[in-house]
């Protein structure tokens, strides 16, 4: 009986094995046949080929027009152009050729030494005259085919000015720049004096030429005209006059010698000396003159009347 019952044992859970096995094998069967039975999703429809943009023919830029060449400038009235001379501080540059570049002094024999041409003669030439020399040698020699040399002068040392007279600083002085002129060298000189003249005369050459003029300092620096402002050159000489002076003594608070003014009256020379002492009368006051001739002539001048140069003042005692 034992073994009849496990044999049903046996037999029932084959059974129910095989009713498993039967129930996943159609579960997965339908699966597989719906998947089968689904249409396919439409294939995406292809991308119109996009057509390339136009090619536009962008027309060339035209070239710049080339630069109008600099104008020179205007010559100033009564300049010249500078000349170097012996001591003379130049700068020299080649454009594109930095190795070239080349700061040096004017030696006593008028002559410069620069690279690859040797000794170049310079004493009286101009800047441009100097540039264009070097240029040639540069192309004669085959070291540059088309140079463009640039000289500055840095100091004018060989070049100098005299200035004399009334002047707090007289002696002579170098031309530190091609423009320096008339009120440049006078300030350099420290100012006109006390006693000095309000006039200033230039002498020198200009064009091989001796030249001699006289500038009115005081027209001069209320016209602010640049044609009596005269660009120096190298030997010129500036001399100050001493200023024009007259005399007065006698019964006066302060006899002596002043500086005569322009326009300067009788009564403004009087105040110039102090004005009268209690005992002085301007009644009998005179003036001592000088002629052409020489002579010396006696006036009784009214209180309006002009000074002139050298004129001698006297005012007399009053009797009351």
């Amino acid at each position: 009986m034992k073994s009849l019952s496990s044999r049903k044992k046996v037999i029932i859970e084959t059974l129910r094995r095989f009713i498993v096995f039967a129930i996943v094998a159609v579960g997965a069967g339908s699966a597989l046949a719906q998947e089968a039975l689904e249409p396919y999703p439409p294939p995406k429809p292809a991308m119109a080929p996009v057509a390339p943009a136009p090619v536009v023919q962008v027309p060339a830029a035209a070239p710049p027009p080339p630069m109008p060449a600099a104008a020179p400038a205007p010559a100033l009235p009564g300049t010249a152009e500078s000349h170097l001379a012996p001591g003379d501080q130049l700068k020299i540059t080649v454009f594109q050729n930095p190795d070239l570049t080349l700061e040096t002094r004017v030696e006593e024999n008028g002559t410069i030494s620069y690279p690859l041409i040797g000794a170049v003669p310079v004493n009286g030439l101009s800047p441009a005259a100097v540039e264009r020399r070097i240029e040639q040698l540069l192309h004669d020699g085959g070291f540059i085919l088309a140079p463009h040399v640039t000289v500055t002068v840095l100091q004018v040392r060989g070049s100098q000015v005299t200035v004399l007279g009334q002047v707090a600083k007289p002696g002579r002085f170098p031309l530190d720049a091609t423009d320096t002129r008339i009120t440049d060298f006078i300030a350099l000189a420290g100012g006109v004096g006390a006693m000095g003249a309000d006039t200033v005369v230039l002498t020198g050459t200009r064009n091989g030429k001796p030249i001699r003029r006289e500038i009115d300092l005081l027209a001069l620096a209320a016209s602010g005209d640049s044609e009596d402002n005269v660009r120096l050159q190298a030997g010129d000489m500036l001399f100050v006059n001493r200023a024009p002076t007259f005399y007065i003594y006698g019964e006066v608070q302060k006899p002596g010698v002043f500086r005569l003014e322009r326009g300067m009256t009788v009564m403004q020379a009087l105040a110039t000396g102090g004005g009268l002492t209690p005992k002085g009368t301007q009644r009998g006051l005179t003036i001592h003159r000088r002629a052409k001739d020489g002579a010396v002539q006696v006036l009784e001048p009214k209180l309006d009347d002009f000074v002139t140069a050298d004129d001698v003042i006297y005012v007399k005692e009053g009797l009351f």
